[in-house]
């Protein structure tokens, strides 16, 4: 009998709930959105569902802009792995801004891969801009004014 092939979609993305990285639930959506204000705390990324992947390694990273340590050297893109636990599964894959915000502004990369192949992807730019007045200018950009 054929194994069943593992389904991945993206839930959600944007701004979160501040997450508890030592709770068992994820963060709750707050606003689904590609553009992220830069401020202290907080909370943005994507929520993997993983469907009939049971037992399977996936491969994380986000990609940030140029981030300095605390010597001033640029980081590396953060990347880990991780294994689905059960066939009806989802995951968090975000990140939160610190002090100083200057060098966190520019676009997020995050995407999962599943045999070297990205299943889900997104970047969402965090910014100094003023978001209500931007997502104004978008909307009317899109209809044409």
């Amino acid at each position: 009998m054929a194994k069943n092939k593992p389904q991945f979609s993206i839930e959600s993305y944007g701004i979160y709930q501040k997450w508890n990285n030592k709770g068992k639930g994820l963060p709750q959506i707050q606003q689904v959105t590609s553009i992220v204000p830069a401020e202290i705390d907080i909370e943005f990324g994507l929520i993997l569902h993983a469907k009939k992947a049971k037992g399977l390694q996936l491969n994380w990273c986000i990609e940030h802009p140029d981030i300095c340590d605390t010597k001033g050297r640029q980081m590396q893109p953060f990347h880990d792995d991780v294994y689905v636990r059960n066939n009806d599964w989802k995951f968090y894959l975000g990140d939160t801004i610190w002090a100083p915000i200057e060098d966190k502004t520019g676009p997020w990369r995050m995407y999962i891969k599943y045999n070297d192949v990205i299943i889900a992807e997104q970047t969402l730019e965090v910014t100094l801009d003023d978001i209500e007045q931007r997502n104004e200018s978008q909307f009317w950009k899109r209809r044409g004014f």
